[in-house]
Order: structure tokens, then C-alpha cells, then sequence
């Protein structure tokens, strides 16, 4: 009788990508608690490896500290609560280091079992993990520029992404039965680019919106204006508005990103759908797709949420920081399809080797 899952070797890197998914919502709630800054420098914080840090305190380590002033000028100061968010955060990621250690040591003595791709796979995460840290650093350096904010957040997707193989790898080594298996090479075959595209397509999306709910610290959020029409669908107003504005000219290429990733969804949903009568295994390949679009039709009505429901200088942050939920939701069910897809190729040729054999 197999054990349970919670004592099965797998249960390892699933609980890191939940972890890591963990990770991702504290530093959404940086943003929205407007704690992007709140600690001027790394690894510490004001100087310090605590979060209790006093305006007093903060006034002299800016004097003290000239260089490290950050974009709201050294005047400004920060709430005991907005430094522990971001304090917190940095202790979340050194937690899960040394799990991620002990991945690496455990893909490495079950390699027999599991095979080279699970080991290499456990190096990846925390080779990934190292570059992440470092890119937090630059995201402090600079001040949390558009450009580091959104390769802050897709580092730490593609982490999250290279857990979920190994722990779907070492399931399938483990005897799961998964349906998406048994799908006809053929299928597979035909339909692969197809899938590529459409995970390709959502990874693109969420890397825009990390572009706009960064940008000019988050005030292009606020470009289009708000309420239904006006702010959404419309953009002040006007279907087609004039994009002068560097912030409406963001908040317009990321919407229009979201109806060009809407169709490629659809299209690929409708296309794997059609192919898919009769053919077995084929179901779950599908069902992950149509997951996909559901996590893309719930993220465009939260980020439509965001603006119909907000007041001008008030917005409802924790709107926001679902609408980033539901955009890494959608990029990891994109992967789980993509995943699916290779997993079935490569079972199938090993099937087909197999038989050769006998």
C-alpha cells in the first residue's frame, strides 16, 4: 500500500512552491503598504537585523547615511509595521533556504530512484533562489524601479514553476496515475506549440502588470481614472485615448495584452478541445486549459474591480494585491499544462521504448 502523500519524498518541493507562493503575496503586501522602501539597504534594515526601527532612529541613520536616501527624501519616515512587512518578507526567504539545501541533498542520494532531471531540477530551484536574493538586492539598489519589481516577480514564478516539476516528476516516478499520460503522441505532437504559446502569452501579461503597478511608484495605477465607464473599460473616458501620457500608454498596452493573451487562450482552449474527442488521456490536458482561462477571466474582472471600485487618491489595495495573486495563479496554471504536456511526450516514448524492448 503506498503511504500517504505527507510521507511520500515529493511532498518536499511541493511544500516549497507553496512556500514560495507564500513569499510572493508578503511582497505584494509591501507594495500595496507602500513598504517598498522601508528598509534603505541589504541584508539589513536602518543599519539593523530587527524591525523596530523609530522615526528618531530612521532620521539618523539618514544623516548618518546620506547615500541610501531614498526617492521620498529624507524627511520622510516609515511605520513600525511597513518596515516589519518588509523585514518579513527577507526572513521568509532566508527560512526556506535551508529546506531548499536539504532538497538538493535528498534529490541527490535518491538519484537511483528519481533519475538525474529530479536532481538537476532541485539544483535549478536553488541556484534560482540565489539569483532571486541577489535580485532583491538591486530591487532595494534601485529604489524599486519598474524593471526590478518585474524581474523580482517572474524570478520568483519561474521558482515556484521549477518546484512544481520536480514534485510532478517524482509523483510520476512514485506511480501516480495521472490521466494526461496516456494522450496520444500525435496529440501531443500537434498541440505542444500551441500550449507553448499560450503559457509564453500569460508570462508576458503578468510581467506587464508588474510594469504598471510599478511604474512612477504605482501612480500610473491611476492614468486611465476611475469608475465604470470611465475608468474601465474605458480610459479617461474614451475607448481609444490619446497616449501621450507615459501612464496611460502602460496602463493601455497592459490592457490590450490582456485581450490579445484572452484570445490566444481562447483559440488554443477551442482548438485542444476539438482535438481532444475521443482520445484518451486528452481530458485533463484540457481541463488544465480551460483552468488557465479561468484563472485569466478572474484576473481581468479583479483588475477591472480594482479601478470600477475605487475613488480618485483612494483605491482599494487589497484588490490589488488579488489581481497579483491571480496573476501568478494563472502563469503556474499555464506551466502545470505545459508540464502536463512534456510529461506525457516523454512518457510516451518511454512507453514506446519499452515495448520495443519486450
Amino acid at each position: 500500500m503506498e503511504p500517504p502523500w505527507w510521507r511520500l519524498p515529493s511532498v518536499i518541493p511541493l511544500l516549497l512552491a507553496v512556500s514560495a507562493l507564500l513569499i510572493v503575496i508578503v511582497g505584494g503586501s509591501i507594495r500595496i503598504n507602500d513598504a517598498g522602501e522601508s528598509c534603505p539597504e541589504w541584508p539589513t534594515c536602518f543599519g539593523t537585523w530587527h524591525f523596530i526601527v523609530s522615526e528618531e532612529d530612521q532620521g539618523a541613520y539618514w544623516a548618518e547615511n546620506p547615500d541610501q536616501i531614498d526617492s521620498r527624501g529624507e524627511d520622510h519616515r516609515y511605520t513600525v509595521f511597513q518596515i516589519f512587512v518588509e523585514w518579513f518578507h527577507r526572513m521568509l526567504v532566508g527560512v526556506i533556504a535551508l529546506p531548499i539545501v536539504y532538497n538538493v541533498i535528498a534529490a541527490r542520494k535518491a538519484r537511483e530512484r528519481y533519475g538525474r532531471g529530479v536532481e538537476r531540477a532541485a539544483q535549478f530551484s536553488a541556484v534560482l533562489l540565489v539569483v532571486q536574493a541577489t535580485a532583491g538586492y538591486v530591487t532595494v539598489r534601485f529604489d524599486n524601479a519598474d524593471w526590478t519589481v518585474a524581474l523580482h516577480l517572474s524570478l520568483a514564478c519561474l521558482f515556484m514553476a521549477g518546484l512544481i516539476w520536480q514534485y510532478m516528476a517524482m509523483r510520476i516516478e512514485e506511480g501516480a496515475d495521472w490521466g494526461f499520460l496516456q494522450a496520444p503522441r500525435d496529440f501531443v505532437e500537434a498541440h505542444s506549440k500551441r500550449v507553448y504559446s499560450m503559457t509564453a502569452a500569460v508570462g508576458v501579461l503578468l510581467v506587464l502588470g508588474a510594469w504598471v503597478s510599478s511604474s512612477a511608484g504605482g501612480q500610473y495605477n491611476q492614468s486611465c481614472s476611475v469608475g465604470f465607464p470611465n475608468g474601465w473599460p474605458k480610459c479617461q473616458g474614451s475607448i481609444l485615448p490619446s497616449l501621450d501620457s507615459p501612464g496611460i500608454f502602460i496602463q493601455f498596452m497592459h490592457r490590450s495584452g490582456a485581450l490579445l493573451v484572452g484570445l490566444v487562450l481562447v483559440l488554443g482552449v477551442v482548438n485542444l478541445k476539438s482535438a481532444s474527442q475521443g482520445q484518451p488521456g486528452t481530458s485533463q490536458i484540457v481541463r488544465l486549459a480551460l483552468l488557465t482561462m479561468a484563472m485569466w477571466m478572474f484576473n481581468v474582472m479583479v483588475g477591472a474591480s480594482y479601478l470600477i471600485f475605487a475613488k480618485v487618491g483612494d483605491f482599494p489595495e487589497w484588490l490589488s494585491l488579488l489581481h497579483l495573486v491571480g496573476g501568478v495563479a494563472a502563469f503556474l496554471a499555464a506551466m502545470l499544462l505545459t508540464f502536463a504536456m512534456r510529461f506525457s511526450r516523454s512518457h510516451d516514448r518511454g512507453a514506446q521504448q519499452q515495448g520495443e524492448q519486450e
